[in-house]
């Protein structure tokens, strides 16, 4: 596998909390009895594709969720129809059917899922796009495929975090496939998909992630009890509201909507000022000292002594003036011997 591919450092044995109950088996049992039926009832209803109505389409979905125990939460509601670029965080195998309740949508996945029992089928019937993640060089035709796609007026579900995590914690948005919705001019939904117990605690057990296989994911979900899925449809983000994918990324991505997209807007945010500190006036702020010309300062001259001139250096200034002294004094011993010598000891 390539060294770029999006990895994230969650595993089963470090993040994911296995189910323990005396009733886990029996339970999980009758759950994915029901899992069958349903999808048994989706496989019987794929010839018909487009013609099924939307809305029957979401109901299957969340019947599907509902199947292996898990309680369907959405809040909000996505474009119904148009273009549209579905985006959400990646935690689990459920996310793909809490999405399609949200808006049924041509998915994105990664192309092992062609080889998924069941799914796999079901998912390249229902259109999926898949992508070689292994293979870089095939990415431009896939995002000219999603952008095609879009200026048809169907909607594209994404996972841009490129892998999946636990929930606890979410890798960056890759900014590839919003270059699709860039150049088809297409609108962007984001959504939150989260998972929590009956009380509201966070709940990992239907994270799918490192190693863990599919089967063994399915099962554990089966036998917990209580689990919610919660999918918040976030603000749509419109064509042309971001100039580039990078900041259309960050604006899309759960959990970070709403910040600043650059350095200096969070410095701008982190010295938010308040209405009442915007009407008061400017305060004082002290200024350095500005160094300015000064005037040359005026020195009386003395008899024989060395005139000041403007420009002239101090230490310059004190040896003029210390010569002139010098000469000050020895011009006064001959006026002393003259008057007599100096005075000696007295008697």
């Amino acid at each position: 596998m390539s060294g770029w591919l999006p990895n994230a450092p969650c595993t089963p044995g470090t993040c994911v909390a296995p189910a323990r109950s005396a009733l886990a088996v029996p339970r999980a049992v009758l759950r994915l009895t029901a899992v069958a039926l349903v999808l048994l009832a989706g496989i019987a209803l794929a010839p018909l594709g487009g013609r099924i109505p939307a809305g029957a389409v979401r109901r299957w979905c969340r019947a599907l969720v509902r199947a292996v125990g898990v309680r369907v939460r959405v809040s909000g509601a996505a474009a119904s129809t148009g273009g549209l670029l579905l985006v959400a965080n990646h935690i689990s195998w459920l996310d793909v059917p809490l999405l399609a309740a949200v808006r049924p949508a041509r998915m994105l996945a990664k192309s092992e899922i062609r080889d998924w029992p069941v799914a796999g089928r079901l998912a390249a019937r229902a259109g999926t796009l898949f992508l070689h993640r292994d293979r870089l060089r095939t990415l431009p035709g896939t995002v000219a495929r999603i952008a095609d796609a879009l200026r048809a007026g169907a909607a594209v579900a994404a996972f841009p975090e490129g892998s999946t995590w636990c929930g606890r914690a979410q890798g960056p948005f890759r900014r590839a496939v919003f270059q699709a919705a860039l150049d088809a001019g297409a609108a962007v939904q984001p959504v939150r998909i989260r998972y929590r117990l009956a009380d509201g605690t966070p709940a990992t057990a239907p994270a799918f992630v490192g190693e863990d296989t599919f089967l063994a994911s399915v099962w554990r979900v089966a036998c917990a009890r209580g689990l919610v899925a919660e999918g918040e449809v976030l603000p749509v983000l419109p064509p042309g509201s971001r100039p580039d994918r990078r900041l259309l990324a960050r604006a899309a991505q759960p959990g970070r909507t709403g910040e600043p997209d650059s350095v200096a807007g969070a410095l701008v945010a982190r010295h938010r000022i308040t209405p009442a500190a915007a009407a008061a006036p400017p305060a004082a702020t002290p200024r350095e000292p500005v160094a300015t010309p000064r005037e040359p300062v005026a020195v009386p001259r003395e008899p024989g002594a060395t005139p000041y001139e403007p420009g002239v250096a101090p230490r310059e200034l004190a040896a003029a003036r210390a010569a002139a002294h010098r000469r000050r004094t020895s011009a006064a011993v001959p006026r002393d011997r003259a008057r007599g010598g100096a005075a000696g000891p007295t008697a």
